[in-house]
């Protein structure tokens, strides 16, 4: 920024020296010189940013377009002025308007041309436009979650949302089924939908665009993705799998609630309700709040009862976290039989 202002002052220090030079200057001559210089150097300073928001396709074919229009203008005053020597206000009138055109058309469909030619890559245009990760794909295990929500009413997530229509028409598909939890899970999601579109910082666009070659909507969905240059949000394993195998970012929220989950580490004493007894025999199963399973050993007895328990592991998996305790009072029994040898 610094160096913008200092090539701008040198700007206005250059027309103001210009001007000085020039024949019978006086008075305040030097100020207008001075404004000129100033306006010229925030015109380049603007144009310098312009620049850096366009894909080189169009620049390429700008220049390319601006100058053939300068030529073409040209042209038509030589032939007009020196071989005709046409010299009426028509004339003059038809020259300006040629230097004005021929230009201007030049550079617009020099740059139409360039950005057809050369299409910016999805990653080059939205990393110099600063919205690379603005751009999402939603999938139906995410909508149906709920949780997406939550993230966009907090903050932590804006941007443009990209709802294809064969999502919504396997989300109405769900909502329409005869199964009464499947019924209630679509309904759910159009609600989150709805909800979502209402947000003022999210932009959720419904693309009537369909792939009729490609027939799974996982496979559809990576595709719209790589096509759009977008991230998809999704809870799906699976298909986490198949787009980062195709080279396509994925936003996976049980893995974002993993991280943010508070740490547990081996040792460690928590209290906790022994709801139900466990697959192995004698083993009871707690929840935290958050959802994640504890097992505890040797806790049937205890169904029903909180208790206070010693982690001994904790297995994390992309799918969930998984937290293995035992009774704080086998242990300090334990320790008790050590200690009297």
């Amino acid at each position: 920024m610094v160096s913008r202002a200092i090539f701008i002052l040198l700007s206005a220090l250059a027309g103001m020296v210009l001007f000085l030079r020039a024949e019978n200057a006086s008075g305040a001559f030097w100020l207008y010189g001075f404004g000129i210089g100033a306006v010229t150097g925030g015109l380049i300073v603007v144009g310098e940013y312009a620049l850096r928001t366009l894909s080189f396709g169009i620049i390429v074919g700008a220049t390319a377009g601006l100058a053939v229009g300068l030529l073409m203008t040209g042209l038509v005053e030589w032939v007009g002025g020196e071989i005709f020597d046409v010299q009426t206000f028509l004339f003059h009138i038809g020259g300006l308007v040629f230097l004005l055109g021929f230009p201007y058309l030049g550079l617009v469909m020099g740059a139409r041309f360039g950005q057809e030619q050369f299409p910016a890559s999805p990653s080059r245009s939205t990393d110099l436009s600063g919205s690379s990760n603005s751009l999402k794909v939603l999938d139906t295990s995410v909508i149906i979650d709920g949780r997406v929500a939550d993230l966009c009413e907090t903050g932590f997530l804006e941007g443009t949302f990209f709802v294809p229509q064969f999502i919504l028409h396997e989300l109405q598909h769900i909502a329409d089924s005869s199964d009464s939890l499947k019924r209630a899970r679509g309904r759910r999601g159009l609600d989150i939908l709805n909800k979502i579109q209402k947000m003022a910082d999210i932009d959720v666009q419904v693309v009537e665009e369909d792939f009729p070659n490609v027939k799974e909507v996982d496979a559809k969905l990576v595709v719209f993705a790589k096509k759009k240059g977008a991230r998809i949000m999704t809870n799906d394993l699976n298909l986490n799998k198949v787009a980062e195998l195709q080279g396509v970012r994925v936003l996976n929220i049980n893995e974002l609630c993993n991280a943010l989950r508070p740490v547990v580490l081996p040792g460690e004493t928590i209290r906790v309700f022994v709801l139900k007894e466990g697959k192995e025999a004698g083993q009871g199963v707690a929840y935290l709040d958050d959802g994640t399973m504890i097992v505890v050993d040797n806790a049937r007895r205890c169904i029903g009862r909180n208790v206070d328990v010693i982690v001994t592991s904790v297995l994390q998996t992309t799918a969930g976290r998984m937290i293995f305790t035992r009774l704080k009072e086998d242990a300090e029994r334990e320790e008790l039989q050590v200690a009297r040898g």
